[in-house]
């Protein structure tokens, strides 16, 4: 196996103590930290107590900062990869730079640790067993397309959304997945002012519209659909019969 020089090290999504022991070591004993924003994650390793160079990472810049960082990488010069909060590469920057430190046979290790996602879940009452993660819905263009897709799914399904957008998602969900879905919107998770409302689609998209503000980063869980299509029987000995009648496959004309 290559030797590991990239390392993806999950930062908390609010509660501090959320940190690994092993992520800790990882951040002090790497050349580099790449980082969504140097000022956020400058705080995070005043609070750990570490000083090393930050290098900016984002969605805007990664395909010009890929292909340099790969030289250096490909050098040996070892780089973890850490985002605002949570693990990198779920709904942030990082999949483009894995994928390629893969393909040069460049070692990468994901370290386990926070992410917003599984507290939301679990904290929602409905079923952890299957689960479906779509993040962020298309802003717009595909948007009502994606809904529509997700209206059949038997799976437990989970968003991410912004503080500005969630009331517009909560109300076309329930158009399009019915408003009675049962759901859940988890907010502010691990921090002081950690709330989780479960309700229907319409009851959540009700309270929320009516609060004078929002804030905090947002998990939607919704309930998979309790009724999936039904399966068109396979045909029976009778049916495919008939068919090879119909097609001619019995020789006769």
């Amino acid at each position: 196996m290559p030797n590991t020089v990239l390392y993806l090290v999950p930062t908390p999504i609010g509660n501090l103590e959320d940190i690994t022991l092993r992520a800790i070591r990882i951040l002090g004993e790497v050349s580099t930290v790449l980082c969504e924003d140097t000022r956020t994650s400058g705080r995070l390793m005043q609070h750990l107590g570490l000083k090393k160079p930050l290098l900016s990472y984002h969605l805007h810049n990664e395909h010009q900062q890929v292909p340099r960082l790969l030289d250096r990488l490909a050098a040996g010069e070892a780089m973890a990869l850490i985002s605002d909060a949570g693990t990198p590469g779920i709904s942030d920057p990082g999949f483009l730079l894995v994928r390629e430190c893969l393909a040069r046979g460049l070692g990468v290790e994901c370290l386990p640790g926070a992410t917003a996602f599984v507290p939301a879940l679990l904290k929602s009452g409905f079923g952890a067993e299957r689960f479906t993660f779509e993040g962020f819905l298309p802003a717009k263009k595909g948007r009502q397309t994606r809904l529509r897709e997700l209206a059949s799914e038997t799976r437990t399904m989970i968003f991410y959304e912004s503080p500005h957008r969630i009331v517009k998602t909560l109300g076309q969900l329930a158009e399009v997945l019915g408003p009675a879905r049962p759901a859940s919107v988890s907010r502010e998770l691990t921090k002081l002012f950690e709330e989780t409302v479960t309700g229907t689609l319409a009851s959540l998209e009700a309270d929320f519209a009516a609060r004078p503000t929002i804030k905090g980063e947002i998990v939607v869980v919704v309930e998979g659909n309790p009724a999936p299509p039904a399966r068109e029987p396979r045909p029976g000995r009778e049916d495919r019969t008939h068919r090879a009648d119909d097609e001619g496959l019995d020789g006769e004309e």
